[in-house]
């Protein structure tokens, strides 16, 4: 996939605080260079919370979703198939 074709947005399910997500913000960062991430803070829906108030840092794309642990390869081979 191109990234340079079209303008893709990545959700990055996270909450205030949050150390696990500041790295998983930086390894999309890494792994996809010009990537937009929408930082969705789980703690202002409390179905969110209940959803992925374990599971975060989360990553959403087009319907998939990627839980943490994941790396550079994860993201990119698992999440933008």
């Amino acid at each position: 996939m191109s990234l340079s074709a079209k303008r893709v947005d990545i959700e990055l399910l996270t909450t205030s605080g949050c150390h696990l997500c500041e790295q998983a913000e930086a390894l999309v960062r890494q792994a996809l260079p010009g990537v937009e991430i929408i930082k969705v803070d789980i703690a202002e829906r409390d179905a969110l919370i209940e959803q992925y108030g374990t599971l975060i840092p989360v990553l959403r794309y087009q319907g998939r979703e990627l839980c943490w642990p994941f790396g550079l390869l994860d993201i990119r081979e698992r999440l933008l198939v």
